[in-house]
């Protein structure tokens, strides 16, 4: 047992005592707890649980290694993470507050006047939810697995057995206070490592200021090796696909299921608002900090690897090397490793930053706490939102509507014991890249939640016969052309797979105005309501007039 494994170990097991007791603390004693937290979290700590929701294992572990190994275009992840936020805080979130329900299906079924609607919406929900969280439980069984020194099949089954017992027993509110404490753990984790790097090669503690010299003096090596710039934009993609890429990101945040329920949490309109504000400040902490990582990473490898002999590299090569995340093939055999001879996986890159710029035991083994907590506070919330969608949406509205408050939370926990129990199972083999799975179930939310939820709340004349035409073209058209694009190799302007959710989300906005025009208008009250979502909270819009709600 070396003192490095039991460093890990002591902050992983701390750690994970810290959620489970939170989780206890914090029981949900009834349903508006279990769905919604009660309504009452402030928006600072909804901001920090809407960025640990956020950010997943891909984020902490791959963002930045995508980064550095795209150059430019690894910024179109980036900008379409963070942008989504903006999308959903100005546009749907306040508005889908103030409707009031506890989950997405509910709020496309009573808007739309629909069944059949809000039963689509569930399975959506319950389709797009479960791939993402089959990437986030193969990822925790990554980082178990390496810890403990154990399969990563039993690394999976670890993390499924803590989710399963902390989602279960909290529900929303449990899941709320714990995300909080997991965000708090991560960015910690996250940040201190890149500002030790900056302090090492910069003498500058602010990465985000010192990292521009960094990528100069990077230019310069490129130029002397001949190799494409890191900064030139479109080597990797074109331009189009850069786009649909940003575009796809961003529709698919405004329209996760698992996020959006994140701002029913707060009591109003206003912090549903401000809640969108502190999560982007949040999560701007760490989407900031990953070109830096990236940066200071690719210097550290030109210049201390790259050029090296062979029998003379770091100490800290060896043990990555053993695990196949980083190749070094002697192509021209002369003993000297050259830049274009190293193979690096992109998951390495933060994994293994602590080693690089020697940060000592204690660093490294809070980085795995750190890539645990991302992972298991993303699996909670994708959890609920399953649970949500079977025992709420499927149970409570369709099959048994006068069920009692203990028999819908005890079918709500069981919902989510049985989730994770299946999407362990499938995480344990898990089909195609993490990143990739991750990708599709975005195109998948833009081509079917964004433009219903977007029509449902800025269009009065949308109605039900529309938004289900509208959730299947979307669906349909999404899926075509990800199979099309990924194994037929048919592509428009160069738009990959990855970028799908532009065509989808087209597809289903044509489709749901078309059939609405063709169709009935909703009736005056829904039309009313609708026109009420736009205005804030203190004003009622009734009849064509606008009525101020006396002071509660």
């Amino acid at each position: 047992m070396d003192a490095q494994f039991l460093v890990s170990l002591g902050l992983i097991v701390v750690t994970f005592a810290l959620y489970i007791g939170i989780a206890i603390y914090n029981k949900a004693k009834e349903t508006s707890d279990f769905y919604v937290a009660g309504r009452g979290v402030p928006p600072v700590f909804n901001g920090m649980a809407i960025g640990a929701d956020w950010m997943s294992a891909a984020s902490f572990i791959g963002l930045a290694g995508t980064v550095m190994i795209l150059g430019y275009d690894g910024l179109a992840y980036i900008m379409g993470w963070t942008g989504g936020y903006l999308l959903l805080t100005f546009l749907l979130a306040p508005q889908l507050r103030k409707y009031g329900r506890y989950t997405v299906p509910e709020f496309i079924g009573d808007r739309y006047r629909s069944n059949t609607a809000r039963l689509i919406a569930a399975v959506a929900t319950i389709i797009i939810s479960f791939t993402y969280s089959v990437g986030q439980l193969s990822g925790s069984g990554v980082v178990i697995g390496r810890l403990l020194e154990v399969d990563t099949m039993i690394g999976t089954l670890i993390g499924v057995v803590l989710i399963a017992f902390y989602s279960a027993m909290g529900g929303m509110k449990g899941i709320t206070w714990t995300q909080v404490a997991q965000y708090l753990v991560l960015i910690v984790a996250y940040l201190i490592p890149v500002i030790f790097m900056s302090m090492q090669l910069t003498q500058n503690p602010v990465p985000w200021l010192s990292y521009g010299e960094v990528i100069s003096e990077m230019r310069s090596i490129d130029q002397e090796l001949g190799i494409s710039e890191y900064i030139v934009p479109f080597t990797e993609a074109s331009k189009w696909q850069f786009m649909a890429l940003m575009f796809t990101l961003m529709a698919g945040t405004a329209g996760l299921p698992h996020v959006i329920v994140r701002f029913y949490t707060v009591k109003t309109m206003k912090a549903a608002r401000w809640s969108g504000a502190w999560a982007l400040l949040f999560i701007g902490l760490l989407y900031l900090s990953a070109p830096a990582y990236a940066a200071f990473s690719r210097f550290i490898l030109m210049t201390e690897v790259a050029g090296s002999s062979l029998g003379n590299l770091p100490a800290w090569t060896q043990p990555w090397v053993d695990t196949g995340k980083l190749s070094l093939a002697d192509g021209n055999s002369d003993g000297v490793l050259q830049w274009t001879e190293l193979a690096i996986s992109n998951d390495i890159v933060v994994m293994a930053t602590p080693e690089i710029a020697n940060l000592g035991i204690f660093v490294i083994g809070l980085m795995a706490a750190g890539a645990m907590a991302a992972a298991l506070s993303t699996a909670g919330g994708l959890m609920i939102a399953i649970s949500a969608a079977l025992s709420h949406d499927i149970y409570y509205r369709s099959i048994n509507p006068n069920a009692s408050e203990k028999k819908r939370l005890s079918v709500g926990r069981w919902s989510i014991v049985l989730a994770t129990v299946v999407a362990g199972l499938i995480a344990l083999n898990p089909p195609g890249a993490i990143t990739q799975i991750v990708a599709w179930a975005f195109a998948l939310a833009s081509g079917s939640f964004f433009p219903a939820l977007l029509l449902g709340v800025w269009w009065r004349r949308a109605n039900g016969p529309g938004v289900i035409a509208g959730m299947i073209t979307g669906l349909s058209v999404t899926l075509g052309y990800i199979f099309a694009a990924k194994y037929g190799g048919f592509t428009i302007l160069g738009i990959i797979d990855t970028g799908a959710g532009v065509f989808g989300a087209a597809a289903a906005i044509i489709a749901n105005i078309t059939v609405s025009l063709l169709t009935a208008p909703p009736s005056k009250q829904t039309q009313d309501e609708v026109t009420d979502l736009r205005y804030p909270e203190q004003i009622q819009y009734k009849n064509g007039e606008y009525y101020k709600k006396d002071a509660q």
